[in-house]
């Protein structure tokens, strides 16, 4: 028997017919409702008819329309219950967009916003209201650039809290990275609002369900920010988890690694200045860090000019009067430049012995250490594939990326005294190294 609350009384009338009174059990399927008032009126084919309201703004009835009404009103209710019910019903249907049209149309989407920024209720019936808040926006019927500022702090507050209900920080993730996405205002104040550290620390937790979304909220971050933005963005040794990682947190680990990759990009496209005297001055630490030479003040012009030429034929340039030139090709352009500095200043001792070791081998079994350089960076940039676009199904990154702060120049750094030692047991010589012949397909298999 339904219960004697979920009994209205209604009248239904239709032109040219007499008006029922009959007794609307709430609970009914709306189909089985129409074809009683049918019945009643000896009419065939009930699926061809509709119920509307007569009174007000004259709309259809529908069933997404009933669902609408009912969880409009018992998400307002005084009972705690029926609010918890109502809005966890709420979740599950606002899914279809149909029953969102009709539940949105009633504002109810700015109940749901009341009851965020109001955070009166428990943890339950916040996540509640949450999930249906957000499955609610996915359709795009209403515009997040209508939220207010309060709501949005308050979104953010949950992600930041240290502890509070997992359920609650995920769903709030996914709101947060909603909103980045959709416009460079929400970007704005959603990055002013989440600390990175909390973040951070949410990428670090065993629950893979938080991992992925942190990880999705910082790829939007990322991929809206401009070039300062994404600097800072940028952080390194942010997975911790024995467990396999899954094929979306895959996913965007790949990203994150490509996004961070690709800021190499406009230095890997840039040929070196040779009038540029920070350029110059690079080249020249190159130099002065391998050989140990006398004082270049107290010679002469010409003897300068002679000696600096002997020590980056040593150092292995092609064009040892205007070493400037080898690194004019592009790529791999400047970054050529910084990963030779970067382990002369990182590795003093290593890059010493492999310039000295070469300069003192016969002519034909030395190592150029420039042009290996050269030639190992333009092999790296391909392998890492700097400059290439993440592809939207791409899944793989490499563990070791999220342990170093610099990959590229710690891997070079490895890689280019791998190449070395390569080149001593296979006795290599310069023919070798104009052919690219087996020298570096071997170091570029065992880099790879």
């Amino acid at each position: 028997m339904p219960q004697q609350k979920d009994i209205v009384k209604i009248a239904i009338q239709m032109p040219g017919a007499y008006p029922q009174l009959i007794q609307l059990d709430q609970k009914k399927p709306l189909s089985a409702v129409i074809k009683e008032v049918c019945d009643g009126w000896n009419l065939p084919g009930p699926e061809n008819y509709a119920l509307q309201y007569a009174d007000g703004v004259r709309t259809y009835i529908t069933e997404s329309g009933r669902c609408a009404d009912d969880l409009f009103k018992g998400i307002q209710s005084s009972d705690a219950g029926v609010r918890c019910d109502s809005l966890k019903e709420l979740a599950s249907v606002s899914t279809d967009v149909t029953f969102a049209q009709e539940f949105i149309s009633r504002d109810g989407h700015l109940l749901l916003v009341k009851i965020v920024e109001d955070s009166k209720e428990s943890n339950v019936i916040m996540t509640h209201t949450l999930t249906g808040f957000m499955e609610l926006m996915d359709h795009g019927i209403v515009s997040w650039e209508n939220l207010s500022s309060v709501f949005i702090k308050k979104i953010a507050s949950f992600v930041n809290a240290k502890p509070t209900d997992a359920s609650i920080q995920q769903v709030s993730l996914d709101i947060l990275e909603s909103m980045v996405l959709s416009s460079h205002s929400l970007f704005l104040q959603v990055k002013q609002e989440v600390t990175m550290e909390r973040l951070i620390a949410h990428l670090q937790v065993t629950n893979q369900q938080i991992q992925t979304k942190a990880m999705a909220l910082l790829m939007a971050l990322l991929q809206t920010a401009g070039d300062s933005d994404r600097q800072v963005l940028l952080q390194s040794n942010i997975i911790h988890s024995s467990g396999s990682v899954q094929d979306e947190m895959a996913h965007y680990l790949y990203v994150l690694q490509s996004v961070t990759l690709n800021h190499l990009e406009p230095r890997m496209r840039t040929p070196l200045d040779c009038y540029s005297q920070e350029q110059r001055d690079i080249l020249h630490n190159l130099r002065q860090a391998a050989f140990e030479t006398e004082s270049e003040n107290s010679l002469s012009h010409e003897r300068r000019r002679s000696l600096c030429a002997k020590e980056f034929k040593k150092l292995g340039f092609s064009n040892n009067s205007n070493p400037g030139q080898d690194l004019v090709r592009t790529p791999p352009g400047l970054l050529a430049l910084d990963t030779m500095y970067y382990f002369s200043a990182r590795y003093p001792d290593a890059y010493s012995r492999f310039v000295l070791e070469n300069s003192s081998r016969e002519d034909k079994h030395e190592c150029p250490f420039a042009r290996s350089s050269i030639q190992l960076t333009l092999i790296l940039c391909e392998i890492l594939r700097i400059g290439e676009p993440p592809s939207e199904t791409g899944s793989d990154y490499h563990p070791i990326f999220f342990s170093q702060d610099r990959l590229m120049d710690e891997l070079f750094c490895v890689c280019i005294q791998l190449l070395n030692k390569t080149w001593k047991e296979m006795r290599a010589t310069q023919e070798d190294f104009d052919k690219k012949g087996p020298v570096y397909c071997k170091s570029s298999k065992q880099i790879q």
